[in-house]
């Protein structure tokens, strides 16, 4: 990793460009924008890289998305737990408001959690290239997507 290069993590949470980990993946840097919220750059501004690698590329980011917020849950219920606790008492109502706050969360924080699998998902597919200034992308091997066809299904 050359120096002052972000980390993985760093780069994924922040949505950066899985190549270059420097590019922004997304038009818009707000993510409460909701027309604009999954709008991403056809190519990374700074190494080229092309985000829409294939035709229903990002159908995967669904089951991110999932696992994302069931980590959250689960997250959320164990702070719940050792910081408020729980009861099998009658009338005790701290696990209908771990519920009631863990939904709430869940609603407020999708838009991030959107962009945050489809940043994920991508990175999964698009290698780091630590030399990407010296290497670049080979178009034959990266388009995948037919342009006129875009829309069609």
């Amino acid at each position: 990793m050359s120096k002052g290069s972000p980390g993985y993590l760093v780069s994924t949470f922040s949505n950066r460009c899985p190549r270059c980990r420097r590019g922004r993946l997304f038009v818009e840097s707000n993510p409460y924008r909701l027309k604009t919220n999954t709008k991403m750059h056809e190519n990374c501004a700074v190494c080229g890289q092309p985000t829409d690698l294939e035709v229903g590329f990002y159908y995967g980011t669904a089951y991110v998305s999932y696992a994302l917020t069931v980590a959250f849950s689960l997250a959320t219920f164990v702070g719940w737990w050792i910081l408020i606790g729980f009861s099998v008492q009658t009338g005790d109502r701290r696990l209908l408001w771990w519920g009631v706050a863990n939904g709430v969360l869940l609603v407020v924080l999708q838009p991030v959690f959107m962009r945050l699998s489809r940043s994920l998902w991508l990175s999964w597919f698009v290698k780091y290239e630590p030399d990407w200034k010296n290497k670049p992308i080979e178009k034959e091997n990266t388009e995948r997507v037919v342009k006129e066809q875009m829309g069609n299904w």
